[in-house]
């Protein structure tokens, strides 16, 4: 019969977190490995609350299709609290997606062609990899440091190729943790200013910070080219798969188009949960736990690092977000560690899925906002003991 599958579909790979996730089932092994948020954090008596009260007060109105842009009320609530932070959007530039992940998906219905150029960070975002790689698109990867993208290399990628898209993470970037510097931003800002080049500001983790201090958005810098994506998952829950674009007009009305053939509209039901929510209790109150937890644990890891790490390892420090990322020395592999690794009952991710031509890096993502300090402790023990095996 041949081959009935598209060549879209199978020019790209199953997810190499989600096949990871497999080995971490094993309840005796530490994982690192994920990139969830704590579960003893999530507001369950709240949730349930909200979830009765929306019942009891809409009844069958919940229950009933929505609009394709989503619940007007929640959009309002976006609009509010981008207006805290000094970001002027208007609700009709609000899509609610499921999840930021399907806002991905719709930028690349939207935009890309065959063939079409993107910029993306080095390392990247393997969901934004796997979600670009399906309209086979033609990638781009610009290094980030501490301060954020190599500026003298994207620049020589806007000047020498039609770049219709640059995706990145500013702040607290999956998967180095690491944020844009401020200077940073302005300079991506000139190098766009008056190209027809859109880039996407994905920022789930953004309201995360435990140090320092917030960076502007690349929507008060360059608003005509920026698309933001946000999302619930780890601020509420991560199992509604609610999250949202916010897009100029013209950008918009081809968004949801593209979101009306995909699923008509996103969970109604999860949105008015999720609003009563948010009417009934301090979101900033809530945040604000998760922040306290989130830097203590960082602190554990990077504490159990400096303790049980070969010293020739180099590790970023977040100032906020879910993911440390560690840079082995040159003659170590990633995957040769976690194959070692998994034996210890111990589980992270190599840095090979992060990057767009991955040649046996010697780096590779850990987080830690999901699991306790103590635990911490010892799966990172169990860590430098299979590096300084392998280096021995």
């Amino acid at each position: 019969m041949g081959n009935i599958f598209s060549d879209r579909i199978s020019d790209v790979p199953r997810s190499f977190i989600r096949e990871i996730l497999k080995f971490t089932i094993d309840e005796s092994v530490i994982s690192f490995a994920g990139g969830l948020p704590n579960r003893d954090l999530f507001p369950l008596e709240e949730i349930k609350k909200a979830t009765q009260k929306v019942l009891e007060t809409a009844g069958k109105d919940v229950l009933q299709y929505s609009t394709s842009e989503g619940h007007e009320e929640l959009r309002e609530w976006i609009v509010n609290r981008y207006k805290l932070k000094n970001i002027s959007v208007q609700s009709d530039n609000v899509l609610i997606t499921t999840g930021s992940q399907q806002g991905l998906d719709l930028l690349g219905k939207t935009f890309l062609n065959e063939g079409d150029n993107v910029v993306i960070e080095e390392p990247g975002y393997l969901g934004a990899i796997q979600a670009f790689s399906i309209y086979r698109s033609t990638f781009f990867p610009v290094p980030v440091t501490p301060d954020g993208m190599v500026i003298d290399l994207l620049e020589q990628a806007i000047s020498n190729h039609l770049i219709k898209l640059i995706y990145c993470v500013p702040n607290f970037q999956n998967p180095s943790g690491i944020s844009y510097s401020e200077e940073n931003r302005k300079e991506i800002a000139r190098i766009l200013k008056d190209k027809k080049t859109i880039l996407i500001e994905d920022d789930p983790y953004g309201e995360l910070r435990f140090l320092g201090e917030n960076k502007p958005s690349f929507h008060q810098l360059i608003p005509e080219n920026t698309v933001l994506l946000g999302s619930f998952s780890k601020i509420v829950v991560p199992s509604f798969r609610i999250g949202w674009i916010v897009a100029r007009d013209e950008i918009m009305e081809k968004l949801i188009v593209a979101k009306q053939a995909s699923d008509l509209h996103t969970n109604y039901f999860g949105q008015r949960i999720i609003m009563q929510y948010l009417k009934d209790n301090d979101i900033n109150e809530h945040i604000q736990k998760i922040r306290q937890a989130y830097g203590g644990q960082r602190e554990a890891m990077v504490a159990a690092i400096k303790e049980f790490f070969p010293e020739e390892t180099q590790y970023t420090q977040p100032e906020g977000g879910m993911f440390l990322w560690i840079t082995l020395p040159e003659r170590l592999s990633a995957m040769e560690v976690f194959n070692k690794a998994i034996q210890r009952k111990v589980a992270f991710v190599p840095g090979d899925p992060f990057y767009v031509n991955p040649k046996g890096v010697n780096t590779l993502r850990l987080n830690y906002s999901s699991v306790d300090p103590e635990t911490i402790r010892v799966g990172i023990k169990r860590l430098g003991a299979v590096l300084k095996e392998i280096l021995a």
